[in-house]
């Protein structure tokens, strides 16, 4: 299996409704042999949704990786300096977080974990999960997509007739988009 041994930092942001797809790929890359390692943004380990309580979603991520969860900034500084991932993946991530990164904003777990883990040049892989990608957030879509050590889950509308500017990545893609960036590749074509 490609990803056998392969570590990964696994960064959930607070899209909550696109909580249940990314647990499930959370547990098929540890079915493929890949090391998982949660990292929660405040918000995504504590608020309580109507797609449910955030103390049960950090367990059910926890427990699906078989390790605790990062959900401080103390335990997601130290993540480049002990060079803990291969590759850090943000599944789902919200235009905040993808705006905070952008523009150089390391104030949750998840924001830092990846400054921390671009310290020894390791690549981030980003699955979009946003409303507004189309309109307000497109800036910072592209922003980083000229970032180095940045790369992106190929995504698409989800829903073009009632949320026009939202865009998602394609979740079953996120193995593929793995391989190619611990290549330093951009996995295409990136619009689906």
């Amino acid at each position: 299996m490609p990803l056998e041994g392969i570590k990964i930092g696994f960064a959930v942001s607070g899209s909550f409704c696109t909580f249940e797809k990314s647990f499930a790929e959370a547990k098929r890359l540890v079915d493929m042999g890949a090391i998982l390692t949660p990292i929660m943004s405040f918000n995504a380990a504590t608020l309580d949704t109507r797609f449910g309580k955030g103390k049960d979603n950090r367990t059910k991520l926890e427990e699906i990786c078989s390790r605790s969860a990062i959900c401080t900034l103390e335990d997601a500084e130290p993540i480049g300096p002990k060079r803990m991932f291969d590759i850090l993946v943000i599944c789902p991530c919200t235009a905040t977080t993808m705006g905070k990164l952008a523009n150089a904003i390391y104030d949750t777990p998840v924001t830092l974990g990846v400054k921390s883990h671009l310290r020894s040049e390791q690549p981030v892989l980003i699955a979009v999960s946003t409303n507004d990608a189309l309109s307000a957030s497109a800036r910072n879509i592209g922003l980083l997509m000229n970032l180095k050590h940045y790369f992106l889950v190929p995504f698409g509308q989800d829903d073009y007739l009632k949320k026009p500017n939202s865009l998602s990545a394609d979740f079953s893609l996120l193995p593929n988009a793995i391989e190619a960036a611990l290549k330093g590749k951009q996995l295409q074509p990136i619009l689906i």
